[in-house]
């Protein structure tokens, strides 16, 4: 790890890790939750609002940026950090899964992909080294390599998506050069032990100073998740951080953590907000139900967000049946929060000694939605694949 990052593993219990990651803008406790920024603005969100909610670390997204409003204008204007008003660590994707999911839009070869843009159906093309250069510009605390995410049952598919990641990975890290930059290596393989360990291996060999796991949370059950997790987290270096890429559920971040996963993201909780669900803990809650019309109370009693201590369950749900503007914000604010709020109680299990307890009992008391969208997003990321590169 450069000597602008420092990761420090304080304690463990079980594999579950607390720990800190020094970043050049600032200390990030973990575990912890990253909102997602995709066009480096958490959605109807301004940063205030993410400080107070307690957030760490905000994702944003190269391939929207790269294609709007551009990573040169964003590095004149100061790199990310300047340009949205964040002053704390933030971490940018490759863009690969955006690429690879276009299906039929792109064209994949061994040096790298040909797409098109899904704004104007303008032509691109992504290499190892202009990805690197992209997110060097955009100019995040921590930034990822380029990588295929290619649909996690396909055992003969992943096989040579696999060579071609750490073909490109090799490439990522010899293009990288900003020294206040950490770039991460991201492990793939599906749901398959023997290439994730194959993938964990040579990976490692590249000595990234973190490492990020890929291909989840794309349409596999939680089994296949969580199997796949007790298989990779063990393989990869105790003393470097671990990233979980796009999981953000929030039993499936207590589960990843009880595995020795430091960080998430995900658009999940904002998405939810979006869409009138609220999460609680005892599981999400639809805020246009009928029986909130009346209800006075908050949507979480021991919730200190500005949602919960200003609005009653009945005004949000006005807000939502209204289609007013401001019950996507309202209700992203308690969403952001909540995972915020998770996240320093996982923090403070681990701290003493109780995390297995905290555990059990919040998995038993959180309802889980049904897995039908899950079903269904597999379906559709399978239909997508389809298209052979």
């Amino acid at each position: 790890m450069t000597s602008a990052f420092q990761f420090t593993l304080h304690q463990q219990a079980g594999a579950a890790r607390l720990s800190t990651l020094t970043t050049p803008h600032g200390l990030l406790d973990l575990p912890a939750f990253a909102p997602v920024g995709t066009l480096a603005n958490v959605k109807t969100l301004e940063p205030r609002d993410l400080h107070e909610a307690g957030c760490q670390l905000i994702l944003a997204n190269t391939y929207h940026l790269y294609l709007r409003p551009g990573h040169q204008l964003v590095e004149q204007l100061g790199g990310l950090h300047g340009f949205m008003g964040w002053s704390g660590p933030l971490l940018t994707d490759s863009g690969g899964f955006q690429v690879f999911s276009l299906a039929h839009q792109r064209k994949l070869d061994d040096d790298g992909v040909t797409f098109r843009s899904h704004i104007d159906g303008s032509l691109h093309r992504f290499t190892p080294e202009s990805v690197m250069a992209i997110e060097q510009a955009l100019g995040p605390d921590i930034a990822m390599v380029l990588d295929e995410c290619a649909e996690p049952l396909n055992y003969a598919y992943l096989q040579s998506a696999l060579s071609r990641t750490h073909r490109w990975a090799e490439r990522c890290k010899a293009a990288h050069t900003r020294p206040d930059q950490a770039l991460f290596g991201i492990v793939q393989g599906g749901i398959y032990p023997d290439l994730r360990q194959q993938s964990a291996e040579f990976l490692i060999a590249l000595d990234f100073p973190g490492y990020a796991i890929g291909g989840l949370a794309v349409g596999e059950t939680k089994e296949q998740m969580y199997s796949t997790l007790d298989v990779t987290c063990p393989l990869l270096p105790a003393h470097k951080p671990r990233y979980l890429m796009g999981v953000g559920a929030p039993e499936d971040i207590v589960e990843a953590v009880y595995r020795g996963i430091d960080f998430f993201d995900c658009v999940l909780p904002t998405r939810l907000a979006r869409n009138g669900a609220l999460l609680t803990p005892d599981g999400r809650i639809n805020m246009r139900g009928a029986q909130y019309a009346a209800d006075p109370r908050p949507v979480q009693e021991d919730c200190g967000c500005y949602t919960c201590r200003t609005f009653s369950r009945a005004y949000l749900r006005h807000l939502y049946k209204a289609g007013e503007i401001s019950a996507l914000r309202f209700g992203t604010i308690h969403n952001v929060w909540f995972m915020q709020m998770l996240m320093r109680q996982i923090r403070a299990a681990i701290a003493s000694h109780t995390f297995d307890d905290f555990r059990r009992t919040f998995l038993r008391r959180y309802q889980i939605a049904d897995q039908t969208a899950r079903h269904q997003q597999r379906e559709r990321f399978v239909a997508a694949r389809q298209a052979k590169p």
